[in-house]
């Protein structure tokens, strides 16, 4: 049995694609995921499985959301082995719990490449904002205060890009890390 992370893109914003977390553990148990733990409202879970491919995983919870939820959600999977190897390699500016910089974590859903990602995103702003592409994930910071000058702000959430990506906060990795 292995432990991995799923996380949703877009589900309980605005009102918009609402999934019950209490709902949503129930569906991946009855899928056969033990050990089914979320955090928050936002789609993190944390399962063990005995399957290994991450694909077979993804298709599984994505199929399962499409039927229970009627809805068609992105959906990332790692190992959380694997995420906690990431974590390791952090830049130093990064996750440092100054709370004037807001740090968070761009996970690039498979097939997409950093290439293809800062192909479409752009540049950051250096006066705003700091980068760091690490495997499948880009670390990402920058001020409270200027988040709005920052090129990367609007351009995630707006990009052709976005429907593949989903973004969690330091805080909110640590302590999926935990569960």
């Amino acid at each position: 049995m292995k432990r991995y992370v799923a996380l949703l893109r877009g589900i309980n914003i605005s009102g918009k694609n609402k999934i019950s977390m209490a709902e949503l553990k129930k569906g991946f148990t009855e899928i056969g995921f033990t050990e089914v733990m979320t955090y928050l409202n936002s789609g993190n879970i944390v399962f063990s499985s005995d399957i290994e491919d991450k694909n077979t995983l993804t298709n599984r919870i994505a199929i399962m959301i499409k039927d229970t939820f009627r809805l068609d959600i992105p959906v990332f999977v790692i190992l959380r082995k694997e995420l906690e190897e990431l974590l390791k390699n952090a830049p130093d500016w990064w996750g440092n719990n100054n709370k004037e910089i807001y740090d968070n974590i761009i996970f690039l859903m498979p097939p997409l490449s950093y290439v293809e990602f800062y192909a479409e995103i752009g540049n950051p702003k250096t006066e705003y904002e700091r980068v760091h592409n690490y495997k499948n994930i880009v670390f990402w910071s920058f001020s409270r205060q200027y988040y709005k000058k920052t090129n990367w702000w609007s351009k995630t959430a707006n990009a052709k890009v976005s429907d593949k990506i989903t973004i969690r906060t330091a805080n909110t990795v640590r302590k999926i890390m935990s569960l």
